[in-house]
């Protein structure tokens, strides 16, 4: 499959920066839906797994091509395990990373740091096609808690706020090579590309 045009589920060019990065190794040449002039679909699944798969026929139907997604998000145990599926509209359709966190961050206001853990969740499906019967599934879980200010300027959505276990520094302020190493997406993509690597054997 190397060389193989895919199109990936999203039209954010840092979600397509880090999993050109993650996915380097698989020789897939990944193009983001929005150059195809495809809009996201409403996400109206009830899990990440069923977000993912929807993106993914989506986007391989309207391209034509073999189709990559991922529906991520954090989970706060302080919040009820919000913001979950509503991540990236946390604070409202349309808005910005900034926004979310800042709205994060005001409603642990009073939380102390012993009770603000969270983790980061991911799912990526790959289909050959939009009817594809059989995806390639990968998923990851980063454990972790949240800051009382954001820090770091890598990454993106919550990462400046994001503390992985056992770290003092934000997921923002990582090297990139130890934050794809550690994150729930690096994760994700492992368990991917190893699934994948056996399809192709196979």
């Amino acid at each position: 499959m190397r060389g193989q045009r895919v199109v990936l589920a999203t039209g954010n060019p840092g979600k397509l920066r880090q999993f050109s990065e993650l996915l380097g190794a698989s020789g897939l040449a990944l193009v983001k839906q929005s150059d195809f002039g495809i809009e996201p679909p409403p996400e109206t699944g009830s899990t990440f797994l069923e977000n993912s798969m929807l993106k993914a026929r989506y986007a391989a139907r309207l391209s034509g091509l073999p189709a990559i997604a991922d529906d991520s998000g954090i989970e706060v145990d302080a919040l009820g395990g919000r913001p979950g599926l509503y991540s990236a509209r946390y604070a409202g359709i349309g808005a910005s990373d900034d926004q979310n966190l800042r709205k994060m961050l005001l409603e642990l206001e009073d939380v102390p740091a012993a009770s603000r853990t969270a983790r980061y969740r991911s799912i990526i499906v790959f289909l050959r096609n939009a009817d594809d019967p059989a995806p390639v599934i990968g998923e990851g879980v980063w454990e972790g808690a949240i800051a009382t200010t954001p820090r770091g300027t890598g990454g993106f959505g919550y990462d400046p706020i994001f503390i992985p276990r056992g770290a003092t520094h934000t997921a923002a302020e990582m090297p990139v090579d130890e934050r794809n190493e550690q994150s729930h997406r690096g994760q994700a993509s492992r368990s991917f590309l190893a699934q994948l690597g056996e399809r192709v054997r196979g």
